[in-house]
C-alpha cells in the first residue's frame, strides 16, 4: 500500500466515524481530494486506491492535469478564486465549480460552457465569517445571486461552499458550518432547493459533517504539506 493509499484510507475512516457520530451514513458524504500544487502522479496513485473526485484551485495548472489524465475516469472540481480571464478555461475543462461569488462570473462561465458538455455543476461560495481577506458572497446577498445563477441555462446550481475562519474551537467551527446549513435551508424555503454543502477540510471535517456537509475537501491529510510545482 502506498502512502497516499494509506492516508486515503485514514481519511475515509475519519469520515465514517464522523458520520456515525452525527447519526448519518458515510455514503451521504463525498470526498474531494484537493490536488492543487501536487503532481499528476499523486492523482494517479489516489485513483489507483479508488479516489475519483479531485479539486484544483489554479486554472492553468488544473487544466494541464485534466488534459494529462484524460484517460482516467475522474471528476474535476474547480475550488479556487475565479479570475474573469480564466472563466473559459474553467468552463471548458471542469465538471464542477465551487467558488462562484459574483453574477458576472456566473454569466461568463455560462457563456463559455461548451454546448456539447453537460451543464456545469456549481456551488456559490459564501463568506460566513465576514473576513475581508476571504472570497465569497455576503450572506445577505446570497438569495439574489442564487436566483441569478439558477436562471443560467448552461449552469446547474447545486449548493453552497464555505471556508470559515480557521479555529481549533470545535463549537466555533460548528457554529460557522451551521450558518451555511441554515442559509441552504432558507434558500429551499424560498423555492431554490440545493443538494450540496461543500464544507470541511483536513482540520475541521468532523465539525462540518456534524452540521450536514455532503462534500469535504481534503488535501493536506491525503497528500501532505504542499510544495508549489511548476505550472
Amino acid at each position: 500500500m502506498t502512502i497516499i493509499a494509506f492516508q486515503l484510507q485514514a481519511v475515509r475512516s475519519r469520515i465514517e466515524r464522523a458520520a456515525r457520530e452525527a447519526h448519518r451514513t458515510a455514503s451521504e458524504i463525498a470526498l474531494l481530494a484537493v490536488s492543487k500544487t501536487f503532481p499528476a502522479s499523486y492523482i494517479e496513485e489516489a485513483h489507483a486506491a479508488g479516489q475519483r473526485l479531485f479539486g484544483e484551485s489554479y486554472a492553468q495548472e488544473g487544466v494541464k492535469k485534466v488534459m494529462a489524465l484524460g484517460g482516467l475516469p475522474l471528476e474535476w472540481h474547480f475550488i479556487g478564486p475565479i479570475q474573469s480571464n480564466k472563466t473559459r478555461l474553467i468552463a471548458e475543462h471542469f465538471d464542477w465549480v465551487h467558488s462562484v461569488d459574483r453574477e458576472k462570473i456566473a454569466e461568463r462561465l455560462d457563456a463559455a460552457r461548451p454546448p456539447d458538455r453537460p451543464p456545469l455543476q456549481v456551488c456559490i461560495e459564501v463568506n460566513v465569517s465576514g473576513e475581508a481577506t476571504k472570497h465569497g458572497v455576503a450572506p445577505e446577498a446570497l438569495a439574489d445571486l442564487a436566483r441569478a445563477v439558477s436562471g443560467l441555462p448552461r449552469l446547474r446550481l447545486r449548493g453552497l461552499m464555505a471556508i470559515p475562519e480557521a479555529t481549533p474551537d470545535v463549537q466555533a467551527q460548528r457554529r460557522q458550518f451551521g450558518r451555511v446549513r441554515v442559509l441552504r435551508d432558507e434558500l429551499a424555503a424560498a423555492g431554490i432547493p440545493l443538494d450540496t454543502l461543500s464544507m470541511g477540510m483536513s482540520d475541521d471535517l468532523e465539525a462540518a459533517i456534524a452540521e450536514g456537509s455532503t462534500l469535504v475537501r481534503v488535501g493536506t491529510a491525503l497528500f501532505g504539506q504542499r510544495e508549489r510545482i511548476q505550472p
